[in-house]
């Protein structure tokens, strides 16, 4: 005589552990569209590596980031892959992080325009890239919580997001002094990464805007983000 297997809150009937993971079934991206956009961001790439101004370890150093994304994303892609919507946005980051690359943040052309249209004192091309240092990666975070975790769409979901991108903002500001540290002796390479312009409180004003940024995503985006995850 078989006893009736007792079932533990958070325990499948087949014995494996189902806390902290969500049903979450995210809308395909198109194969098409997919090598489609990986193909622009290489032809992009390939044109800033025709003699960058900062030299190629800068622009290695600013575009570390992205290589590091394609590293992680395309051994994964089956495995767990994610909305079209984030695909999308990460090639969009990875263009503004590119040309920061080509000619360092401090000299792109878009900022030097800015700068002259409307009187600003540095080029703030940088505070674009910090804004989308928040914008994507927010997004990023909170769908791997909602798939991989047992949180639920709310508040506590919102300030989970919001203090990943924060720290990620704390630890690439340390980079960054580590970069420049490390580089003091040899010549503008380290002051061309960190980018401050003269600017006392850049690091400041870097996590700020990555700040926000991850709340005008999670604000902004959310509701597409939740419809491609099928919640």
């Amino acid at each position: 005589m078989s006893l009736p297997q007792r079932e533990f809150p958070g325990r499948s009937a087949r014995g494996g552990d189902d806390r902290g993971v969500n049903d979450e079934t995210p809308t395909p991206i198109s194969d098409r569209e997919l090598y489609a956009l990986l193909a622009l961001w290489g032809a992009f790439a390939a044109w800033s590596l025709v003699g960058p101004l900062g030299g190629y370890t800068v622009w290695l150093m600013e575009a570390g980031p992205v290589l590091i994304a394609l590293a992680v994303m395309i051994p994964t892609r089956r495995r767990f892959p994610l909305t079209p919507l984030l695909y999308r946005l990460i090639f969009l980051h990875a263009l503004v992080l590119t040309l920061g690359a080509a000619y360092t943040y401090a000299e792109v052309p878009l900022g030097e325009w800015a700068k002259q249209a409307f009187g600003f004192e540095r080029n703030h091309y940088d505070r674009l890239g910090h804004f989308m240092q928040g914008f994507v990666p927010a997004l990023v975070a909170r769908e791997i919580l909602l798939r991989n975790t047992g949180l639920v769409r709310g508040k506590m979901l919102f300030f989970l997001v919001t203090c990943v991108c924060l720290a990620v903002a704390a630890f690439y500001e340390l980079i960054e002094w580590w970069v420049a540290l490390g580089f003091a002796e040899k010549g503008q390479t380290g002051q061309d990464f960190l980018g401050t312009q003269g600017d006392v409180w850049d690091a400041q004003w870097d996590m700020f805007l990555c700040l926000l940024g991850a709340l005008s995503s999670q604000l902004g985006l959310s509701w597409l983000h939740d419809r491609q995850l099928g919640g």
